[in-house]
């Protein structure tokens, strides 16, 4: 068997994502081929990959964490939320359908097959594979049919390591009630626990590692401080936004509508990394301030749902004042679509047939259609004289008088609209500000600054780099690697 091992949590949110990241630049740096994977996640944060399909954002880091492209096969069940008990269903990159939760629970054992033929797929090209699972495996109510935890474990036989958080608190109860929780075979799989997330002198923990040592039998392969360098990393999901705080008081504010199916939500990142600018995510009930420079609509898995939200909170009304005052507004892919006049879903694509009347803050009208555009993409924005890269992902195609007017060209194609009077920008393609020169550019023409010398994917880069070094001090990767090996 090729090494293998899982890496499960004591719950969400765990930090099981970078730990994964952090081995996978760590494991490649000693020159091992690793792959990353994850059997089902759930987000609506997703990359597209060089064969047209989509990924989990947090398994698209681990890939460029080992250096390689990213694959379906890396996240082959990917579920997009679109409503508070139904999700799209992506199934090795490409649509199944849509599930409500009660349904998904039946589908889930047929989904195994694809499971464990992606796993295999990676394994045939690797030294080492490092599995992240979801959730946790104490919520043994939704074990039956589980793909995800020691419902994978089991199906392709790995060892696992758990990780618990202890910057929640009760860390050891935590992972001593995830053991009790399971049946004796599979709490047997488990063979070490890593604790992420500690603050402090690691010294007043020791008796804390050896009590769980000796009350769960297993070995700690680790105390993993808490990791700084994470904010530099694109957040996993929506969690991270939860936990979002503005810093204020820097010359540029830009205004984020924090829709509830806000989706590819890093966009922002680039923009946080700027010292002189301020994001501020704007929930419904909040007002949208007075002196912003920008506002931005971002992507959304629920276009037409969230664009009756927005006017529910009164932020139509707030954005054209916003204009009035000689504002600026950016609309991102869903966030696009609802800046036209009209968004038409002749075929149910997020809902029951029919339409919504958009801000009509652009010209164009969209018709949302089955098919779906997955694509990487590169070219540059004439208005600010600078080059881009960025996917597309969305449903629908925009037409009208202000395209005529496209933000972007790539290649021999155009994309987006700008108003007439130049205010009121949108486009379809997700991770624009990660290209310097076009960031600059554009907070430039906002308010006149000079350049900050971010540089966006530089910083990535070393933030990975970084996160390696930190666990080869403060994990024991050696043993990870042998119970990999000895699966």
């Amino acid at each position: 068997m090729i090494p293998a091992i899982m890496f499960q949590g004591t719950g969400s949110d765990v930090g099981k994502s970078l730990i994964v990241a952090g081995l996978a630049r760590a494991f490649t740096a000693r020159g091992l081929k690793v792959r990353p994977f994850k059997p089902q996640n759930m987000s609506n944060n997703a990359a597209v990959t060089a064969d047209g399909g989509e990924i989990g954002r947090a398994q698209a880091l681990q890939a460029r964490a080992a250096r390689v492209p990213l694959s379906v096969h890396m996240n082959p069940v990917l579920l997009k939320p679109q409503s508070d008990v139904g999700s799209q269903v992506i199934v090795q990159g490409r649509i199944h359908g849509n599930a409500r939760a009660r349904d998904y629970h039946a589908l889930k054992p047929r989904l195994m097959q694809a499971v464990l033929d992606s796993f295999h797929r990676l394994e045939a090209e690797s030294d080492l594979v490092l599995v992240e699972g979801a959730g946790s495996p104490a919520e043994i109510n939704l074990r039956a049919g589980d793909i995800a935890n020691m419902g994978f474990a089991e199906a392709a036989d790995l060892p696992v390591v758990l990780v618990g958080d202890i910057d929640r608190g009760g860390v050891i109860a935590s992972i001593i009630g995830t053991l009790a929780l399971l049946p004796a075979n599979e709490a047997a799989r488990i063979k070490g626990f890593l604790i992420n997330k500690f603050r402090g002198d690691p010294v007043l923990f020791a008796e804390g590692l050896k009590l769980i040592a000796e009350k769960s039998g297993k070995p700690s392969l680790g105390l993993v401080p808490w990791f700084a360098g994470a904010e530099r990393l694109p957040p996993e999901d929506g969690v991270a936004l939860d936990n979002f705080r503005a810093a204020h008081g820097r010359a540029i504010r830009i205004a984020v509508l924090h829709l509830p199916r806000i989706s590819n939500f890093d966009d922002l990142d680039p923009l946080r990394a700027e010292p002189d600018v301020t994001i501020e995510l704007l929930r419904p009930g909040q007002a949208l301030p007075g002196d912003v420079d920008l506002v931005l609509l971002p992507g959304s898995k629920a276009t037409i749902a969230d664009l009756r939200v927005l006017y529910e909170a009164g932020w139509d009304i707030d954005i054209r004042a916003h204009l009035r005052r000689g504002g600026k507004v950016l609309g991102l892919c869903g966030g696009y679509q609802m800046l036209g006049k009209r968004i038409e879903d002749p075929t149910g694509i997020e809902g029951p047939k029919g339409g919504i009347d958009g801000l009509g803050l652009l010209d164009i009208v969209t018709t949302l259609t089955p098919a779906k555009t997955l694509v990487e993409v590169s070219g540059e924005a004439p208005s600010f004289a600078a080059a881009i890269r960025g996917y597309e992902m969305h449903v629908g195609q925009s037409e009208g008088a202000d395209t005529a007017r496209p933000l972007l060209k790539l290649g021999n194609r155009f994309d987006g609209a700008i108003s007439a009077d130049g205010r009121v920008l949108g486009c379809y393609v997700h991770g624009l500000f990660a290209a310097d020169p076009f960031r600059h550019a554009f907070l430039n023409a906002l308010k006149a600054r000079g350049e900050s010398g971010v540089a966006y994917e530089a910083g990535v880069e070393q933030a990975l780099d970084d996160l390696a070094a930190h666990l080869e001090q403060y994990a024991d990767l050696d043993r990870i690697l042998e119970m990999a090996r000895a699966r």
